[in-house]
This record gives C-alpha cells, sequence and structure tokens, in this order.
C-alpha cells in the first residue's frame, strides 16, 4: 500500500510539465504567426538626405500589394526608368507613402 502513494505523487508531478509546455508551444506558434502578419503586410520606405529631406527619413507603412518589402524613392526610379535623376526622385517622393505610415523614423 505504500506504492500507492508514491505512484500517485509522481503522476502528480509529471501531470504540469505538459501543460507548461503547451503553452510555451502555443505561445511560439502566436509570435510566428504575428511576425508572419507583420512581415507580409508592413515594409520600410527609405527616403535618403536630399535637398528637400537633409535629413532623410525612414517609414514603416502599410505594403500596397505588389510592392517590395524595402522600397525608396530610388527603387521606384530604377524600376521604372533604369536610372536615378533629379527629377525623376522628385516624382518618386510625390509618389511616397504618405497615407499608410505606421512609424518615422530617423534615416538608417
Amino acid at each position: 500500500m505504500s506504492e500507492s502513494p508514491s505512484t500517485s505523487s509522481e503522476s502528480k508531478s509529471i501531470t504540469p510539465a505538459p501543460t507548461k509546455s503547451r503553452t510555451k508551444t502555443i505561445a511560439a506558434i502566436v509570435i510566428v504567426v504575428l511576425l508572419l502578419l507583420v512581415v507580409s503586410q508592413m515594409g520600410f520606405y527609405t527616403v535618403q538626405p536630399i535637398g528637400a529631406l537633409p535629413e532623410g527619413a525612414t517609414l514603416l507603412v502599410w505594403r500596397a500589394s505588389g510592392e517590395p518589402f524595402f522600397n525608396s524613392p530610388d527603387a521606384v526610379c530604377l524600376k521604372i526608368e533604369g536610372s536615378v535623376s533629379l527629377l525623376c526622385r522628385g516624382l518618386a517622393i510625390g509618389q511616397a507613402p504618405i497615407n499608410r505610415i505606421i512609424l518615422r523614423l530617423p534615416y538608417m
């Protein structure tokens, strides 16, 4: 009869471990899903220092469909014209995602 209490105490000590493990697994899955959501929906738009913005800027923005994770006026010019000019850069800055800004950061 002395074996029964030790067996029941061993089973009690084993029971909480899977609960903690399950909680950690669920937390890890939730974090991964949130990270995937952030990467798929948000992006960075970087404006290099130029005359109009002498300090430059980095913006965390909601991405439009087909927009890359990292974007800039220079990248837009390279995609459209194949080179960067002051005129193209100015037009690309005019098309910057101003209405989709989540966070403004210093130029990086």
